[in-house]
């Protein structure tokens, strides 16, 4: 019997630019646990699987309380794309809509995740990526994207934003993936394809060792809300 909607959490423990990263302390937990806890806070999935080609990450679900999927050995290299671990996932956990929660975005929080989900409903998608808003000047291949070269420069609060893709969450509807996959040998954008804005905190990815920094940095400034100071009696 399928599920309505599970979140799959994916895992490598081996990883080219940041090594273990998934199981890296980061304030006193595993990077893996903050995408586990956000998906269980959302209150918004039937079911949360973390999926790895290694067993080492079945204590870390069962400590959660998820379930454990060991996916093909084969699919566990840095050269496997998203496109073929999201088919076999579905191929063995039957659903209508996958969610697929991010651990290298650890400061998503629960509320933004089902805010995600919410909206993939709404809109009646078949596929979604999270994006970030960037209010900034922008190029492409030495080429202006939001402004003009042959006017005043912009204000950066006058800019149409651009988008980058964050990955903190992705979604589909399984069937409109399946059908694409088979069809087309991909499927991660495919039917009616939606992007949603997240937060400044949630578009931190977690790629290398200066990113994890980045976000141990953030989380232990969390603890001191007063941190900002100011001089105001400057000379």
């Amino acid at each position: 019997m399928s599920c309505k909607i599970i979140a799959m959490i994916p895992a490598r423990l081996g990883s080219q630019r940041f090594k273990k990263k998934n199981v890296a302390l980061l304030d006193g937990r595993p990077l893996i646990s903050y995408a586990i806890c956000a998906a269980q806070q959302s209150e918004v999935f039937d079911k949360i699987i973390l999926n790895s080609e290694s067993d080492f990450f079945a204590p870390i679900a069962q400590r959660h309380g998820i379930e454990f999927y060991q996916r093909p050995i084969s699919l566990g290299s840095s050269e496997t794309q998203s496109d073929e671990v999201v088919y076999d996932f579905i191929q063995k956990h039957p659903c209508e809509v996958l969610a697929w929660v991010n651990s290298t975005s650890p400061l998503q929080t629960g509320s933004e995740v089902a805010d995600v989900v919410r909206y993939f409903q709404e809109f009646h998608l078949d596929s979604l990526m999270t994006v970030k808003n960037e209010q900034v000047h922008c190029l492409y291949d030495q080429k202006p994207i939001n402004f003009k070269i042959e006017e005043r420069f912009s204000r950066t609060q006058d800019l149409k934003s651009i988008q980058a893709l964050v990955y903190s969450v992705m979604m589909w509807r399984c069937e409109a993936f399946k059908r694409n996959y088979e069809k087309q040998g991909y499927g991660l954008l495919c039917g009616r394809v939606g992007y949603y804005p997240v937060s400044h905190k949630s578009s931190l990815i977690i790629k290398t060792e200066n990113d994890f920094r980045m976000a141990e940095a953030y989380l232990q400034s969390q603890k001191n809300k007063n941190l900002i100071e100011y001089d105001l009696g400057a000379e």
